[in-house]
């Protein structure tokens, strides 16, 4: 009996997780694609076993989404997913050939990480600092300054537990996408506030959760909490467009590469799978063109 196609999507959303290889957002990010591909196969087709799949069938879905407006980006990731899965397929022996090895990923522009300056961000840091009179304004403090500080992603910080900092060796030990584990140095500074925020939960908590960061509750911080605190500090900088715990991953990193670290150091601190990933914080801001100008022109 040919098993219906979205059964095929079941086998191989279960064997991503068991992997462990991918994160949630992106195993969520897959089904949704290819349970989408599967209602246009559909609707468009009538039911198709998996290998008469073919590439002409993918082209037409490609050209819907591209009519319909969807950015390359999103079409890139859809593909992505597509290919993730006739690839696991083929290995299985449930089809004799892949469908996408033809299928050729859209241009994306690249655009250029957006950052705080160096001067903004201390700033409002030191403004942040300065306000800490309840659990969520120290929480926007700590946010914004943890992630400046060690340039975790959001789903990273927000599961950080306690005994992950180390405090004699001042680093940080990440489990990042994959559960791959990488430490990041800590400066005085941050340890100084990571001290203090843990013996203020101590104090003002009966029980709290084992996670660095937690809410007024003493519960453990969820992302729309933190996205939304990291926000509504970030627009109090009225140059900044893009105000996200993103941006201050971004922000770090410029800084380190603009600072003159090695894209390798950078690569191994964000936890990127790949060189290809960091090397968008190669460009350099206007301001530090000007400089390098001002130092190396005869005539400036």
């Amino acid at each position: 009996m040919l098993l219906h196609f979205n059964e095929h999507i079941s086998t191989f959303i279960s064997h991503l997780k068991f992997e462990k290889r991918y994160s949630q957002h992106t195993i969520i990010a897959y089904e949704g694609d290819l349970s989408e591909f599967s209602v246009f196969l559909l609707s468009t087709f009538g039911e198709l076993p998996l290998f008469e799949v073919s590439y002409q069938h993918i082209r037409s879905w490609l050209a819907e989404l591209k009519e319909g407006g969807l950015s390359s980006k999103s079409i890139n990731r859809k593909i992505s997913a597509l290919k993730s899965f006739f690839k696991f397929h083929l290995k299985l022996g449930n089809i004799r050939s892949n469908p996408t090895t033809k299928v050729v990923t859209p241009k994306v522009n690249k655009r250029l990480p957006a950052f705080v300056k160096e001067e903004d961000l201390h700033q409002l840091t030191h403004a942040l600092k300065m306000s800490t009179e309840d659990w969520k304004s120290l929480n926007g403090y700590m946010l914004v300054h943890l992630f400046y500080a060690t340039g975790m992603r959001l789903s990273e910080l927000i599961n950080l537990k306690e005994r992950q900092i180390d405090f004699s060796r001042r680093q940080v030990k990440v489990l990042g996408k994959g559960n791959k584990e990488r430490s990041i140095p800590l400066a005085s500074e941050i340890l100084d506030s990571i001290q203090r925020y843990m013996d203020l939960k101590r104090k003002e908590f009966a029980e709290y959760a084992e996670e660095l960061l937690v809410t007024e509750k003493g519960k453990k911080m969820y992302p729309k909490y933190a996205y939304l605190l990291v926000k509504k500090q970030l627009s109090q900088i009225p140059t900044l467009d893009k105000k996200s715990p993103h941006v201050l991953r971004h922000t770090f990193a410029t800084h380190l590469v603009n600072k003159g670290a090695e894209l390798n150091a950078v690569k191994e601190l964000l936890g990127h799978a790949s060189l290809a990933a960091t090397q968008v914080y190669t460009h350099n801001t206007i301001e530090k063109l000007k400089e390098i100008y001002r130092n190396a022109h005869p005539k400036a």
